[in-house]
């Protein structure tokens, strides 16, 4: 959904900026609550959101995303590391937070300090985790709630996440942990966005099937999995059966559906689920030079002009999250058109083409990806572009850049 710049972002400093749009995230948020929770269906409870928050917030900010996203009504947080974690309850955040990745030996007991509820991906992490509980309840002096820990099964992804063989081993594990309690069990998905005819296509059903097997040997052997929870992004926007006790919404949360194959199904499942993009990438013009033709522009002439040129320079390069895969491949949005971005991406500046953008002048601002007005560049078509996904454009604005955040 386009969204006019209503007024102009103005502070001191190099003029490279993010816009974050804090309604866009709690309208997405709204959507996918009630999308997960249809009218005609009745379950006891209705399935919660779990946002996941890590890579500071794909790019957004993860303390003021969280900090919206609680007060919006997201009922868990997932983060990847202690470290996050930690962020987020230093900013106020209440609300359980998973560690989806686990933890490596060492950060066990500041899991257990900071009331985090950490993925068991490994059945020997169980000891360690045991340790740092029974550890945190003597020093309390007094009887504490068992610690919390969710377990990964990997279903087929084969990377992280105890193999479905492994159940009997984990629950004979779990059997001599008195100080911890199995919350839920989870697994992720390899490819929940592809479908038949697809190649892959069949694999979210192998895996699926997979999970709830070993979701059945667990009861067998007298084990609650507590929250059961499948859906990834894609996973909660294509395949209603996946949806569990709880979802898992990355990028959709950021306004961007997952690039579904066949790519012909791709308007149909965005339809279903309408989003609205959170962030807007923007810097200015900070150079402007006629260049003759046959001249060569930037790192090793990369590209050379077959015209007499407009060039204009951008205060924004790979170091801020202008993708370097964008040379003489990308484009700017400049007064509502697109110009190609030209040569080398550099770690500062990037040049532009501005030859037919003749109304293009020093300090104009430059939507690298996002809405100036009624004119729209998305992430994710500037990310099909270089073959890469939505996210690694989002998480690659670095820190150095402020954002800026709307209501």
């Amino acid at each position: 959904m386009p969204g006019a710049r209503t007024k102009e972002v103005k502070f001191q400093g190099r003029p490279v900026w993010a816009e974050i749009s804090l309604s866009a995230l709690c309208e997405n948020l709204r959507a996918i609550r009630k999308y997960v929770n249809p009218s005609g269906e009745h379950l006891p409870q209705p399935r919660k959101i779990l946002a996941v928050v890590k890579g500071n917030a794909y790019g957004h900010g993860a303390a003021p995303v969280a900090k919206v996203l609680e007060r919006g009504g997201a009922d868990w947080f997932g983060v990847t590391c202690s470290s996050e974690g930690i962020e987020l309850r230093e900013a106020g955040i209440k609300k359980p937070i998973l560690v989806m990745t686990g933890f490596w030996p060492g950060e066990e007991q500041r899991i257990v300090e900071h009331r985090l509820v950490t993925a068991i991906t490994r059945c020997e992490q169980l000891r360690l985790l045991e340790l740092a509980a029974s550890r945190a309840q003597r020093s309390a002096r007094r009887t504490a709630r068992p610690v919390e820990f969710h377990l990964k099964i990997d279903s087929g992804m084969n990377r992280l996440g105890i193999a479905p063989g492994d159940v009997d081993c984990f629950a004979q594990q779990l059997a001599r942990c008195k100080h911890l309690r199995l919350g839920g069990v989870f697994t992720h998905f390899a490819s929940s966005g592809i479908f038949p005819p697809a190649a892959h296509g069949e694999q979210t059903a192998e895996q699926e099937k997979l999970f709830f097997a070993s979701l059945a040997r667990l009861r067998e052997l007298g084990i609650a999995p507590g929250t059961v929870h499948l859906a990834n992004s894609a996973a909660i926007a294509a395949r209603p059966e996946t949806w569990g006790d709880m979802v898992r919404p990355g990028a959709i949360l950021y306004g961007y559906h997952s690039g579904f194959e066949p790519a012909e199904r791709r308007a149909e499942f965005e339809a279903r689920l309408p989003l609205r993009p959170a962030m807007s990438l923007r810097t200015r013009i900070i150079g402007l030079r006629n260049v003759a033709p046959g001249q060569g522009v930037g790192y090793d002439s990369r590209f050379t002009t077959a015209r007499p040129s407009r060039i204009g320079v951008l205060a924004a390069g790979y170091g801020d999250g202008l993708h370097r895969s964008l040379g003489n491949r990308g484009n700017g949005l400049v007064h509502g058109k697109l110009a190609p971005i030209v040569g080398i991406v550099s770690m500062d500046v990037t040049m532009i083409d501005l030859t037919d953008v003749p109304e293009a002048r020093l300090g104009d601002v430059v939507t690298i990806y996002g809405a100036d007005g009624p004119s729209v560049l998305p992430a994710n078509v500037v990310a099909r572009g270089i073959n890469t996904v939505t996210s690694d454009l989002l998480c690659a604005v670095s820190k150095r850049v402020p954002r800026f955040y709307s209501a």
